[in-house]
């Protein structure tokens, strides 16, 4: 770890420059990557299988050299890999990237090419565990590298330009890197001064300078600043804080605490109208709802620090699958070779217990958004349906619905000429040959994808809105229609057009 810098998070490593420009002769992309591997040997890596990998690589080109040193782990000859990097096989090795032995070259840590729709980057990392079923250990100070729950945070995350964004407890910093192009400024923190190497080292070799590192934890590296997009995807993994801590996903705070404390921390780091987004886990107990147990934790909508909030719990785990998850991650499976089969079912049954003394049931999985400046509104619910990713754009689409919401007063809302969303389908269910639908469901086809079931005035209702019409003159309408007294029909479904609107189905 040679290059380092202080509190100010800046540094100069001179070869970042110099390997950017080697990767790139090399074609070392995403898309390069996946042309030398084939569609078969690429989905073996994916399952941490490198063989087949290994047999698609063997032609000697630069990007096959490159993908079997970092990408494959493999032992690859000195000569090639000066042909792939020119006159940077020793500062390589110095920045503890690489280490070199007489006749051959192995990786020290992980560079791999990362792609989005609007990103194409070179991410460091330390090395993957357990490829090829080999023993895996890693130290406490592990910098994981593209994580699924690292692809969700990025895909969750709101999009629009910004002054100063934070990304807490940044890891390798991909989230910077993702918020870099749409934010003047970006602060990445961590715990882990290994973790704000590798941050450096990746915006450099992507050219990025808007990303400034700081250390420490939580909220002290940048107490008494405000931030208009704060993201984290913090060490969320809930577990009796016993044993060896990895800092990647061990808070050292018992349970859940640690997303408790982000959360009501979270709206005093953010300016009026600023967005926090967070990744994590809670427990789910069973004397009290997930719901209601999260929304202790968010502020109301009294203080100087009121915030909307939309939660969705994603997905539920029960308690042995999250522990034999968690347990295998850190590689204490008797697989592994690195602990025994008794001393696996008493880690186990450990954990089990204290998860028992806690009064936990299971563990839920999801997103929690904030927007600073609401008026305390607040909507938890379980979404574990597909969604399109990225799903950033309904993130910013709902809160900004909510306050249009909240500028109209129910006549202003009768005034309004709302339009029904492009990708909202009508679909009913029914016995073949029915007079009526038994049930007539809207549905959007893009982004949540949510269905609302409708009775025949919704229905009429969101077929109506075509922008030309105020919605008192479609409710009006249907009155006549149906031989409905009208201000009764009003009062009746003017909250289901608030309803509607919040959801996505109308857009004013």
């Amino acid at each position: 770890m040679a290059d380092t810098a202080g509190q100010s998070g800046r540094t100069t490593t001179p070869w970042t420059g110099r390997l950017r420009t080697a990767l790139q002769a090399a074609g070392f992309t995403y898309d390069g990557v996946a042309e030398a591997l084939g569609p078969v040997a690429h989905a073996a890596l994916s399952r941490n299988e490198t063989v087949p990998g290994l047999r698609a690589t063997r032609g000697g080109s630069p990007v096959e050299t490159l993908t079997r040193l970092w990408l494959l782990q493999a032992p690859v000859a000195v000569a090639e890999v000066e042909a792939a990097l020119p006159d940077l096989l020793d500062p390589l090795c110095a920045a503890g990237l690489l280490e070199r032995s007489v006749a051959e070259v192995r990786a020290r840590v992980d560079v791999r090419p990362y792609a989005t729709e609007d990103l194409d980057l070179w991410i460091a990392s330390d090395l993957t565990p357990g490829l090829d079923g080999r023993p895996s250990h890693v130290s406490g100070d592990h910098v994981l590298g593209i994580s699924s729950a690292a692809t969700s945070l990025a895909q969750l995350t709101v999009r629009e330009p910004v002054g100063r964004a934070l990304d807490l407890g940044t890891g390798c910093g991909v989230q910077a890197l993702h918020l870099a192009p749409h934010a003047t400024h970006v602060v990445a923190t961590d715990v882990n001064e290994r973790a704000l190497w590798l941050t450096r080292v990746n915006a450099e070799l992507n050219a990025v300078g808007s990303v400034e590192t700081r250390s420490g934890s939580f909220f002290e590296p940048v107490a008494g600043e405000r931030f208009d997009l704060v993201v984290t995807n913090p060490p969320f993994v809930i577990s009796p804080a016993t044993g060896e801590r990895l800092v990647y996903r061990d808070s050292g705070l018992p349970g859940d605490q640690v997303v408790e404390h982000i959360v009501r921390g979270l709206p005093g780091l953010l300016t009026e109208g600023g967005t926090g987004q967070v990744l994590a886990n809670w427990m789910i107990l069973g004397d009290r709802s997930w719901d209601e147990r999260l929304a202790s934790w968010l502020p109301d909508g009294t203080g100087a620090d009121a915030c909307d909030a939309w939660v969705l719990q994603r997905e539920v785990v029960d308690l042995p699958s999250y522990v034999e998850l968690w347990l295998k991650d850190a590689g204490l499976h008797p697989s592994t070779g690195r602990i025994d089969a008794a001393s696996y079912a008493e880690r186990y049954d450990t954990w089990l217990s204290w998860f028992a003394d806690q009064g936990a049931v299971g563990v839920g999985f999801g997103w929690i958004n904030l927007r600073a400046g609401g008026a305390g509104e607040h909507h938890l619910e379980e979404w574990p349906y597909d969604v399109e990713q990225p799903i950033g754009p309904e993130v910013t689409d709902r809160f900004a619905r909510l306050a249009a919401l909240r500028s109209l007063d129910d006549a202003a809302l009768l005034a309004a000429r709302p339009v029904t969303r492009v990708d909202v389908r009508q679909e009913t269910y029914g016995a073949p040959g029915a007079e009526d639908p038994e049930e007539i469901v809207v549905r959007q086809q893009r982004l949540l994808r949510r269905a609302r079931q409708v009775d025949t005035v919704e229905a009429a209702l969101v077929g109506a809105c075509d922008g030309e019409l105020t919605v008192g003159q479609v409710l009006g309408a249907l009155a006549q229609l149906l031989e409905r007294d009208e201000s009764e029909l009003r009062a009746a479904y003017l909250p289901v057009v608030r309803e509607l609107v919040t959801d996505g189905h109308l857009t004013l």
